[in-house]
């Protein structure tokens, strides 16, 4: 595993985690920036993932203490949700640890497509919702297996997963966006914490770059918090989509 590396390429991953923090507070597909960079830098896959869910899930508190308003008199609600995508993400971490790497080869770029598509969708998940019925659009009961997929997911790999829970609890819940968003703050948070623990005590991590990732995160999502919400969504989505697809050549190549 490759641990060295220049003031460059520090400076490189830490601007990628300052706009990753900003984009998983805003809009929840930030390690789609992270990643990419971590592999260019000439990490293999799957110890790519691991730092990148480390560090992120350290900056992604950032945008839980951001939101914090929004999810006052909501926490007793949202506590099955973080219950559930804790389980999920033991579930998650464990599968990328057990099975080969080979997997998660030919895996994370389907993901990342899937990812991607989704950050494409998501305003017209959003618009479905505006005119859901009281309640969301969805029966209130799915949003819990629904949740509980998305910690899988977000354990073994995480790349829009804070896509997928905003679009779930949007249709589900009936909620406004500005909550929905807080819960979703705290629910990635979650599975990168869980998964965080596992891959800690799995093995060696690059933790010069797992450090970088958590400071430039962190006050990414500090700013995302701020002004992130004035930020141009297409070009936050356009800026995801291209990175998420050089990811996909570099897997592949």
């Amino acid at each position: 595993m490759i641990t060295d590396f220049s003031l460059l390429e520090l400076a490189l991953l830490a601007l990628a985690a300052l706009g990753a923090g900003v984009i998983n507070t805003v809009v929840g597909s930030g390690s789609l920036i992270v990643f990419p960079t971590l592999l260019a830098l000439g990490l293999p896959p799957v110890a790519a993932n691991m730092a990148n869910t480390v560090g992120l899930a350290i900056g992604n508190i950032g945008g839980v203490v951001g939101y914090r308003r929004e999810l006052r008199g909501h926490w007793r609600p949202l506590l099955p949700l973080v219950m559930l995508t804790a389980i999920g993400a033991v579930i998650g971490a464990l599968a990328l640890l057990v099975l080969p790497a080979e997997v998660f080869r030919i895996v994370a770029p389907v993901l990342i497509v899937i990812g991607c598509a989704l950050v494409a969708i998501q305003p017209l998940m959003n618009r479905r919702s505006i005119v859901s019925r009281p309640g969301g659009l969805w029966p209130g009961w799915l949003q819990f297996p629904l949740i509980f997929g998305t910690g899988v997911y977000g354990g073994y790999f995480g790349a829009a997963q804070g896509v997928l829970i905003v679009g779930f609890l949007e249709l589900t819940t009936g909620e406004n966006l500005q909550r929905v968003n807080a819960m979703k703050n705290v629910l990635q948070t979650v599975a990168g914490a869980v998964a965080s623990v596992i891959f800690i005590f799995a093995g060696p991590l690059p933790w010069v770059a797992i450090a970088t990732i958590a400071v430039g995160s962190l006050a990414g999502s500090a700013l995302g918090a701020m002004i992130g919400r004035r930020l141009p969504g297409w070009l936050l989505r356009a800026l995801i989509i291209v990175i998420g697809a050089i990811a996909v050549v570099a897997l592949l190549s």
